[in-house]
């Protein structure tokens, strides 16, 4: 996280090699990404851009998900399955024929991660993955995001969705001019108001409610909804409202 122009899409772009370091060195499972192919680090890495058109090309949504399976040597009783898996899961089966450009922007975002999501990579990097998407599929996503860390898959988000981050609760990096200013968890990062004010970010908006009710009681660290409920029915039973 952090503002624009710090740096973020850039340091993600080495993680398969789209970038190349000037100097140090970036390993991808102890493989200099200097010295292999992208394409090499693709079958590793799998990256959706923050604008889907810099990754859709193909002339329907299936053959867009098909592309990787195919060039990765997958089977065709394999991709058919993993297309219409990618298909259902983001809510897509009825644009299985229809070009991706023809779809709305949120639409075309959802194809670019299902393009991806499809091999099954054990890394996914997403650039700005909540853009245009309503709340279901952002509940979608952070329900995949939650089984991917169960299957012990790295999963990197660059993003300005605090609120995402916040019902997420990950490990945050904040950056601000090329640097990390702040690594950590979620609820320490995303309830230090000064760190978040470093980098352009608002706190979230449950942070907020609860730091003004600090002075009542209620803890000023509370970062998402579950943590909220747990806090208020406590306050309530401790003045017998409840």
């Amino acid at each position: 996280m952090g503002q624009n122009g710090a740096g973020k899409t850039s340091l993600i772009k080495h993680f398969n090699g789209l970038l190349k370091p000037s100097s140090g060195i970036v390993r991808v499972d102890d493989i200099e990404t200097t010295k292999t192919s992208v394409a090499t680090l693709a079958k590793k890495v799998g990256f959706v851009f923050q604008n889907p058109d810099n990754q859709l090309f193909s002339e329907t949504v299936e053959d867009e998900i098909a592309f990787a399976l195919k060039n990765f040597g997958f089977d065709k009783e394999t991709i058919d399955k993993r297309v219409t898996w990618a298909l259902e899961f983001l809510s897509l089966s009825q644009y299985r024929k229809t070009s991706p450009f023809l779809l709305s922007g949120g639409e075309r975002k959802r194809v670019a991660l299902a393009s991806v999501l499809a091999w099954n990579p054990e890394t996914l990097v997403l650039d700005e993955p909540t853009i245009g998407q309503d709340h279901e599929q952002k509940e979608k996503l952070r329900q995949f995001i939650i089984q991917l860390q169960n299957e012990k898959k790295t999963v990197v988000m660059v993003t300005h969705d605090v609120e995402f981050v916040a019902e997420c609760n990950p490990r945050v990096i904040l950056m601000r001019e090329g640097k990390i200013i702040a690594d950590g968890p979620s609820k320490s990062i995303l309830t230090s108001p000064k760190l978040l004010e470093e980098c352009s970010i608002v706190l979230p908006q449950i942070t907020q409610v609860f730091t003004k009710l600090a002075p009542i009681g209620l803890p000023d660290n509370i970062i998402d909804v579950d943590e909220a409920e747990t806090a208020l029915i406590a306050k309530a039973k401790e003045n017998r409202y409840y």
